[in-house]
């Protein structure tokens, strides 16, 4: 099987030493994400919404980027620092993801990578070439 690790430019994550994400056969695992724009800044300090929106957005980047789409993603974990968001998710997994929708596991921590991150986004998908819905 041939492994290959996703790309994309400018990659906020590169400083941190860690991949956007890697592609195995027709597999692709994505690294969380959160809501930082090209530099690495993370955007919309206390806005839920807001940070939703851009790490559903950042999903999307990283997955067309290994040939991928929201749409064939099979499973999502999605983290959040506050549990009362639980409504919003739900709504945003209605708005982003295709029926049948992706497995899901959906956890509270006490702290994402900064203080001010209320939400990440990790994702398996598989590649647009090699899905067939059933």
């Amino acid at each position: 099987m041939i492994i290959t690790p996703i790309k994309i430019t400018p990659d906020p994550y590169e400083k941190f030493h860690l991949s956007q994400g890697y592609k195995a056969g027709h597999l692709l695992f994505i690294s969380g994400q959160t809501a930082v724009d090209e530099t690495g800044q993370l955007i919309g300090l206390n806005d839920f919404d807001a940070q939703a929106e851009k790490d559903f957005s950042n999903l999307k980047i990283v997955l067309e980027a290994g040939n991928s789409s929201l749409k064939n993603v099979i499973k999502v974990t999605i983290i959040l620092t506050d549990m009362s968001n639980f409504d919003k998710i739900v709504a945003l997994r209605k708005k982003y993801f295709l029926a049948p929708y992706p497995a899901d596991t959906i956890m509270e921590v006490s702290s994402l990578f900064s203080p001010d991150a209320l939400i990440e986004i990790e994702a398996i998908a598989v590649e647009d070439q090699a899905a067939q819905r059933v």
